[in-house]
């Protein structure tokens, strides 16, 4: 699962960019939207207008999974399950989660689900059946404090953790980070944050206007490779996956001739 404590962190737009970047690997990859009511995955992946069942519908019986997955037109191994724009939060039942979570995991290497803001139900039941949990968080005290709940909750509320399983995997993900703000001490810096939250670094993402342009056109960020935060993503997957790879984009790098005049 994708989660945050707080709205507006880049979870949806990290959601789409992992299951992209797993994709790209040859993994056959799911993203689940469970943010019923307010749905924004499927506009994030360019697939607004090819939603006809979503994952409420396959709850219900409405429709079945087959129809609910839409297969994205860029990446061959890459899936869609929308969520509902009109029901209730409450439609996501256990037992429906359950089953549909189930299937999911027969038929892909990675299920990806994009959890909701905070603790809200769309949430408690995305983390409940998650094996690993991506915490994403900006460079803020609000944000952070509000990530340091959603790991207590991860260690409390989940099927691992009441079943007295082994713990959920758990990663920390920094995004809209901007070196130049952490020198002056407008934003905490990365190290700031881990020491805080205590959990592993998988990546740090860089304040980049790019984001918001892939998002406007429906194009995850981790197709445009070009792109500062495109790389950063794809770095975030290959760690995902095990290999080693440097962070980047944390630096304030001085301009050339800065530099070279040996200015400070």
């Amino acid at each position: 699962m994708v989660t945050s404590g707080k709205g507006g962190v880049g979870k949806t737009t990290t959601s789409a960019a992992i299951a992209t970047g797993l994709a790209l690997r040859g993994l056959k990859t799911v993203v689940v939207d469970f943010d019923v009511g307010l749905r924004n995955l499927d506009l994030i992946m360019g697939c607004e207008r090819r939603v006809v069942y979503d994952f409420v519908n396959v709850i219900n019986g409405e429709g079945n999974l087959n129809q609910a997955l839409i297969r994205d037109k860029r990446v061959e191994d890459l899936f869609i399950l929308p969520a509902s724009q009109t029901r209730d939060k409450d439609a996501l039942t256990k037992e429906g989660v359950i089953e549909v979570m189930g299937n999911l995991k027969e038929r892909f290497d990675y299920v990806i689900c994009d959890s909701p803001a905070g603790i809200e139900h769309g949430a408690i039941m995305a983390m409940y059946f998650a094996d690993e949990a991506i915490i994403v968080t900006n460079p803020e005290v609000s944000s952070v404090r509000d990530s340091d709940r959603i790991i207590g909750m991860l260690a409390s509320k989940t099927y691992r953790a009441i079943e007295g399983k082994t713990p959920i995997k758990e990663h920390l993900l920094i995004t809209r980070y901007a070196p130049k703000r952490v020198t002056i001490g407008d934003m905490l810096s990365a190290d700031d944050v881990q020491e805080i939250l205590a959990i592993p670094m998988l990546g740090i993402i860089p304040e980049s206007q790019a984001v918001l342009q892939a998002s406007n056109s429906g194009v995850p960020i981790t197709l445009d490779d070009k792109s500062d935060a495109g790389q950063a993503y794809l770095d975030v997957v290959a760690r995902f996956l095990g290999e080693d790879r440097p962070l980047r984009f944390i630096d304030n790098k001085k301009g050339f001739l800065t530099r070279f005049f040996g200015g400070h």
